[in-house]
């Protein structure tokens, strides 16, 4: 890291190497000038033998020449920039917030001078509900383009209160992933989480992100537009984009044969769900969403619900077909517990045939899946059990690279790590690129989309 830093302050062009040398040369000088001063006074004065004795030692005149010039000046070199570099940290380290930035005094100047020096990679995470924003809390502290495409069909709560009065878009999701994308100490970000619970007002259940949201959308006249503005009043580390900009509702068709409408619903049917469907059928993707999707260099799905908050994603014209024929890993996120009444009796063999089935074959790259698997349960975690990452008497048919790794939450196995995630994810880019059938269409298409 030291390394970096001082490559960045070595770069042409940063207006530092000038002015230090600057410095340098006038410290010899000035030094120079002592040094003729003290030889004056040694020879027409009468120094002390004691004196004498101490010159001659802290000069080094024991050593020979030239050797005792160059410890000398390489000792005074030393000295002169390692003061020039902390006090460069004294001076500039008090206006940076590195709580929120994780950039160092280097680069901050860097940039200043050449702009916004760019991510080691773009990522582009899919899906809704917490799962999202726990893979978002993660991912912000790594130096990567982060890009959340969120579902909008959440019709619960204060959500669906919205979405009935304006006939907007389901604003939740968004909310936690703004959230989670922004300082998490900040008191703009608990505001954002802040939901009113006095039954007796008219406020009662409704987070205060959600009506910030909607009021946004009032003054700028569209959903999008107060999407963006409230990523900048947070100053989020990434973007956050819904899937579609269209009033989108789930349904879900059961294996009984009966037919749920509304996310809500759907996700308390406790019945085995044997498809989803949207209303309206296809609706128009959003198009910065598809373009992110064609220019990441890592895709993740999930973690979330499969059927209300990664799936329904896959649904929305234009996704699908981006992910396809993205040149890039595309990876999924497995869920560390099933869900009651959604995936309830759920292996990992069942979540990937799954998403498999909705994103189209020789798609997806890699699953990541929990292998620390506790036994303890949390209180509030919920009813399900963790997810059997061996399957229960059948083989993985898939044709996907499931990669095992430890991302549960210690303090709540039912639920994902952020940082662990963020760790495995990060490997996951690091492996070898795919090798599909349609990486050259892919390639074509990402280059005519992107020119």
């Amino acid at each position: 890291m030291r390394n970096t830093h001082l490559r960045t302050w070595l770069r042409p062009g940063m207006s530092i190497k000038r002015w230090a040398g600057l410095l340098v040369v006038g410290v010899l000088l000035a030094c120079l000038a002592v040094s003729m001063g003290i030889a004056w006074v040694y020879r027409t004065q009468d120094v002390p033998t004691i004196f004498t004795r101490i010159v001659e030692l802290g000069t080094l005149q024991p050593v020979p020449h030239p050797l005792r010039g160059l410890l000398l000046f390489g000792l005074g070199l030393g000295m002169v920039g390692y003061a020039i570099w902390r006090m460069a940290h004294s001076v500039f380290a008090p206006f940076v917030d590195r709580s929120t930035s994780g950039s160092s005094v280097a680069q901050i100047v860097a940039e200043h001078r050449f702009g916004p020096v760019g991510p080691d990679l773009n990522v582009v995470v899919i899906g809704g509900g917490t799962g999202l924003s726990t893979a978002l809390r993660g991912l912000k502290h790594a130096n990567v383009g982060i890009t959340a495409i969120v579902t909008v069909t959440d019709d619960g709560g204060s959500t669906g209160r919205l979405r009935t009065d304006f006939e907007m878009p389901a604003p939740g999701d968004i909310r936690n992933c703004i959230v989670a994308l922004s300082d998490a100490e900040s008191t703009v970000g608990k505001l954002f989480n802040y939901r009113f619970e006095d039954e007796s007002a008219t406020l009662a259940g409704h987070s205060f992100g959600n009506l910030f949201i909607a009021a946004l959308t009032q003054v700028t006249g569209n959903f999008e537009q107060a999407v963006i503005e409230s990523g900048r009043v947070l100053a989020i580390r990434g973007r956050v984009l819904p899937t579609t900009l269209e009033d989108v509702h789930l349904t879900a068709r059961l294996d009984d044969g009966s037919v749920v409408s509304g996310e809500s619903a759907v996700g308390r049917s406790h019945a085995p769900i044997s498809g989803i469907f949207l209303d309206p059928v296809r609706p128009k993707g959003y198009e910065p969403a598809i373009s992110a999707i064609l220019g990441a260099d890592l895709i993740v799905l999930g973690p979330g619900s499969l059927f209300t908050s990664v799936l329904p994603n896959l649904l929305v014209a234009g996704v699908r077909e981006a992910i396809q024929y993205a040149p890039a890993r595309t990876v999924y996120v497995c869920n560390v517990a099933t869900q009651d009444g959604e995936t309830d009796a759920f292996d990992l063999d069942d979540h990937v045939r799954a998403v498999v089935g909705y994103l189209g074959d020789d798609v997806l790259d890699y699953v990541i899946a929990n292998d620390h698997v506790s036994t303890t349960r949390t209180a509030g975690a919920g009813p399900g059990g963790p997810v059997a990452v061996v399957p229960t008497g059948r083989d993985m048919t898939s044709g996907v690279a499931i990669i095992r790794r430890d991302i549960v939450d210690p303090d709540n196995p039912l639920r994902h790590d952020s940082d662990k995630l963020a760790r495995s994810l990060l490997e996951v880019a690091r492996m070898p690129a795919p090798t599909h059938r349609h990486a050259q269409e892919r390639g074509a298409l990402v280059a005519a989309r992107m020119a």
